[in-house]
């Protein structure tokens, strides 16, 4: 397989520094898993979370093509961050401001352990600290979730980004610039009947995603 670190088109977007990557990662909680099931190509988004050198992916048991990954067959991983829509002075030349990765390689299926402990990391990745606000998960729970993980090999991930505003204009009556995008949580909404205060891991959720300045 091609090296995907290798810049094609426009290189000046390609980043290098697994740094940036990592950054991507931890601030996207959603990818979308694709491979080839039966010939045919499958996609699906997922809640992802890293965990150092890896990907946590996670779904039903009862999912086929899940099982079908789960065997060890190559997969790619895309997490995308929209950052600004571009306005430029034609629609031709009008952009968008974001990050992309694409992440290659082999699933590994994790064992029953493993899974509890991934499966932890990937709730308080998304709700910091409600596994510590709820029961454990049942080994009924746990056998109905299948866990894996990708692991982040150098040279099988892909990151490109895009910053700044538009060229230049020739007309000045024509307005250019940048709308910034951003992942935000707003209020919570608790569930009717629910007496009870909202919950740290919820107030920390909102805090990683706070609304742009």
């Amino acid at each position: 397989m091609p090296d995907l670190s290798t810049p094609t088109r426009k290189p000046d977007r390609y980043l290098g520094e697994r740094a940036a990557l990592d950054d991507l990662l931890d601030a996207m909680p959603v990818g979308v898993l694709s491979t080839v099931v039966d010939g045919e190509p499958w996609s699906v988004p997922l809640l992802v979370a890293r965990d150092g050198d890896r990907v946590l992916l996670h779904g039903s048991t009862g999912a086929g093509a899940l099982r079908h990954v789960a065997a060890g067959v190559p997969v790619t991983l895309t997490v995308v961050a929209l950052d600004g829509l571009v306005v430029a002075e034609t629609a031709f030349d009008s952009s968008a401001n974001y990050r992309s990765a694409v992440l290659r390689g082999h699933p590994v299926e994790l064992g029953p352990e493993e899974s509890r402990r991934a499966l932890e990391r990937l709730t308080d990745r998304l709700l910091p600290g409600r596994t510590s606000e709820v029961r454990a998960s049942t080994g009924k729970e746990l056998r109905a979730t299948a866990c894996l993980a990708l692991p982040i090999v150098e040279g099988s991930w892909l990151l490109k980004a895009r910053t700044g505003g538009a060229g230049p204009s020739e007309d000045p009556a024509v307005w250019t610039g940048v709308v910034p995008l951003a992942l935000t949580a707003g209020p919570p909404e608790p569930t009717p009947g629910t007496t009870a205060p909202v919950p740290g891991s919820v107030v920390a959720t909102r805090a990683a995603y706070p609304p742009p300045r």
